[in-house]
């Protein structure tokens, strides 16, 4: 069975406080529905592995709980916060090294495709196609956990450093 083509996103300007814009990609209803299935498959496969510093977009764990972390932190006499805005970084995604950390784990070549198919599906812009060779549009069901797993990489490296942290996304605050 051939996975299904995917429409483009719709492109939809968000207003941030400070003066810039937040660009979401609004999918079909029928994209929705099947990204939505494709991350309820996904996210038990990796989001085991996840750090646990790592409280953006996953279940169970919420912004009270990276701010619980990030005080204990501080009750363990940790001074110092950097705090981290990954400006831009669902437009930037590499769609090649992202399928190469899917691949490690995913052995279904037709979700594979079917991912990629949605990675490169094209953003609709006042009414015209615009393709698009990078990013995971913000906005779909499936984004979050694709991010996940892109910043997981960084997470893991921020660990093996001995580094504590909290990360945490949500709207108007990328990172935590």
């Amino acid at each position: 069975m051939e996975p299904t083509k995917p429409l483009p996103v719709r492109r939809i300007e968000i207003p941030k406080s400070n003066g810039g814009v937040r660009l979401l990609g609004i999918p079909t209803v029928f994209d929705r529905f099947v990204q939505q299935a494709i991350a309820q498959i996904l996210t038990p496969l990796f989001d085991p592995g996840f750090s646990d510093c790592s409280y953006g977009f996953r279940p169970g764990k919420r912004g009270h709980d990276a701010v619980r972390k990030a005080r204990g932190y501080i009750e363990e006499g940790y001074r110092w916060v950097i705090d981290l805005d990954l400006e831009k970084f669902f437009d930037q995604v590499s769609h090649d090294k992202l399928m190469s950390l899917l691949v490690k784990k995913i052995t279904d070549k037709q979700i594979l495709k079917l991912i990629r198919r949605y990675l490169q599906s094209g953003i609709m812009v006042n009414g015209l196609r615009v393709s698009n060779e990078q990013g995971v549009p913000q906005g779909g069901p499936l984004s979050p956990l694709l991010s996940n797993i892109m910043l997981d990489v960084l997470d893991k490296e921020l660990e093996k450093r001995g580094h504590r942290f909290v990360r945490y996304g949500g709207p108007g605050n990328e990172s935590f």
